[in-house]
């Protein structure tokens, strides 16, 4: 709102009105009851913002270090609890436009974010996406009385804490360290943002102040894109922010190592390694998702496998440890290793055996020896009879349950003259 409306000093304070004889009535003994025109908590004046200097990020603060603002008291109302506020101008550099903060500081304080830009303050992100990644659900009440009633709590927790940082959810979180956050954030200031606006005259073609234009000489964007509609309160409740659903949507498409469906797979290959890395170090960079069975490591090839007693640790590994591992300075890849096969136990090795069983070609009986074969021992008469039940040569008799091989086939596939590549050939 206008200056005017909220410059105290301007208020009028009266005692008495000023009307005429008709409207003040013929009663000598008249009862007038004084009132404020609008509401009280709107114009409580302990409640208003009288702050020193704004709470920017770096993009919209500028790269000039001098700096110069013009502040103004109570000089407008905070777009999101509709309080009066300090109102600060400035410009953040040669060729941009002029900014100025849009909601108090307790707005701000309470979701970590810029005065003018809706940011966070810690990695510039939209508080959407912050919200969505850190898992936090806070938004003010939609109620006059009970917004009012609401951030007057925020304004005394905050003054009794003596913290300058966020409050609300955002300052009950012990560490708001994430990972998709760290990916996502800008690591330089992006002042591209703080360009000024499209002249809407050169886009008619009837700009005539040339290089003297302060507006942007610029094709604007299509009207249709998403990004084209953009406002504060969405950017600050986290409903509805183009920007922040098209950072969520690069993030799903991010890299990442889907984990195998053989679920007995429990190593892991850690590549990229120096000659240098020994065991230990493998082991300080795995030892907190789980416990490690073993760690083979290959110094001339320069990888690793960690193998862990449980499936969820190494996928734990593989999900806090992909693409952003680095032992001793250097950048380790992450793989998953690759199944051995596993061991027939119980029925499925039974089930077999008795398959083979059935399949497997026997050999014959063996051929009685011949009546001339000659007596090398010297004893008299000829070969030694064998006694009942057993076979030529005094060999056991094979059981008749078990199956005899057909007469002419090769008893062992070790004889099988074609096992190795020849030809059989039959005269």
């Amino acid at each position: 709102m206008g200056t005017n409306l909220y410059n105290r000093q301007n208020w009028e304070n009266a005692e008495f009105p000023i009307l005429c004889q008709t409207c003040l009535g013929d009663n000598p003994y008249l009862r007038l009851t004084m009132a404020a025109s609008m509401g009280t908590n709107l114009y409580n004046r302990q409640n208003w913002e009288n702050a020193e200097f704004p709470i920017l990020c770096q993009t919209c603060l500028g790269d000039n270090p001098y700096l110069r603002m013009t502040k103004e008291k109570h000089g407008k109302e905070c777009k999101i609890c509709t309080r009066p506020f300090t109102i600060f101008r400035w410009c953040p550099g040669a060729k941009m436009r002029f900014k100025k903060t849009e909601v108090c500081q307790t707005c701000a304080k309470l979701k970590n974010v810029c005065q003018t830009c809706m940011l966070d303050l810690e990695y510039g992100l939209p508080v959407q996406v912050r919200d969505h990644a850190l898992k936090i659900a806070e938004s003010l009440p939609t109620s006059t009385v009970n917004r009012e009633y609401y951030l007057q709590n925020v304004d005394s927790a905050l003054e009794q804490s003596g913290d300058h940082g966020p409050g609300g959810a955002l300052g009950k979180i012990s560490s708001q360290k994430h990972e998709l956050l760290s990916k996502l954030a800008r690591t330089t200031p992006y002042y591209k943002r703080n360009r000024p606006h499209i002249c809407s005259f050169w886009v008619k073609g009837e700009c005539k102040r040339g290089e003297e234009c302060p507006y942007r000489h610029d094709k604007p964007t299509d009207p249709d894109d998403p990004l084209a509609d953009q406002n504060i309160k969405d950017r600050y409740y986290g409903t509805n922010d183009p920007v922040a659903e098209k950072l969520l949507k690069r993030a799903k498409e991010m890299p990442h190592l889907e984990p195998p469906t053989d679920k007995a797979i429990t190593t892991l290959y850690v590549g990229g390694l120096d000659e240098a890395i020994t065991e230990q170090d493998i082991r300080n960079a795995f030892y907190a998702y789980g416990e490690i069975r073993s760690i083979n490591t290959v110094p001339k090839q320069g990888c690793a496998f960690v193998q862990f007693t449980k499936r969820t640790s190494a996928e734990q590994a593989v999900e806090k440890s992909f693409n952003k591992l680095i032992i001793r300075g250097a950048k380790a890849t992450i793989r998953w290793g690759k199944s051995q096969g596993k061991p027939l136990t119980g029925g499925a090795a039974g089930a077999i055996e008795q398959s083979d069983m059935g399949t497997m070609s026997l050999p014959t009986d063996l051929p009685p020896a011949p009546s001339e074969s000659k007596n090398y021992f010297g004893l008299a008469g000829g070969p030694p009879v064998p006694p009942p039940g057993l076979g030529p040569m005094g060999f056991m008799a094979l059981p008749p349950t078990l199956p005899r091989a057909p007469a002419g086939a090769i008893p062992y596939a070790s004889q099988d003259p074609s096992r190795m590549g020849s030809a059989q050939q039959h005269f």
